[in-house]
């Protein structure tokens, strides 16, 4: 089972939880001649701890055909293989629904509207936020993907694994974030 989801990704360094004083928003400063932007398609193996990462300009019903396949080649060996995803409409689009006619070894099921946490990759997501756009400047978009292939992809990979031996791996993932930036689950007035 396969847990599937996008976000942006861009060049510009976001802001993160950090103390400050009360009233001023913190700053990252870094000059920047351009902004550049790219969609990340990623689907985690909700087993294994496995990420498959796609970047594409944007995400359209092209581009994620594209990680549809590159999925399907990862797992060609599967003779089944069921994609839990979200709604967004180029997941619905009939170019897609025609493709994976052709394609009964790959199953895609939808969760409800707006319920982002009961995909399991959204906490991976979160956790590479706060490792490689937080609170951090770069040069580029591509030192940015470089960073999260290299280093975050790898450190939450084994990390998931690391705890996922009969644990849920959605809650596995949020608690391997959680203690990576050392808050406490009271903290956020969440109990697993």
């Amino acid at each position: 089972m396969l847990y599937e989801d996008e976000f942006s990704l861009s060049n510009t360094a976001t802001i993160g939880y950090q103390w400050s004083a009360k009233g001023q928003q913190p700053k990252v400063q870094c000059k920047q001649r351009k902004r550049e932007r790219a969609t990340a398609f990623g689907s985690l193996n909700y087993d294994t701890g496995q990420i498959t990462v796609s970047f594409a300009q944007k995400g359209n019903s092209y581009t994620f055909k594209k990680h549809l396949k590159k999925v399907l080649y990862q797992y060609k060996g599967f003779s089944k293989i069921i994609m839990v995803l979200d709604n967004v409409a180029y997941h619905h689009a009939n170019r897609i629904k025609d493709w994976l006619a052709k394609r009964p070894q790959l199953e895609l099921f939808f969760l409800p509207p707006y319920s982002p946490d009961l995909n399991a990759v959204e906490r991976a997501w979160w956790y590479m936020r706060k490792k490689i756009t937080h609170n951090r400047f770069v040069k580029s978009l591509d030192e940015r993907k470089c960073r999260m292939q290299i280093g975050s992809y790898h450190e939450i990979r084994e990390a998931l694994l690391s705890v996922g031996n009969g644990v849920n791996m959605r809650t596995a993932a949020f608690t391997v974030a959680i203690n990576k930036v050392g808050v406490a689950y009271e903290e956020l007035g969440i109990f697993p």
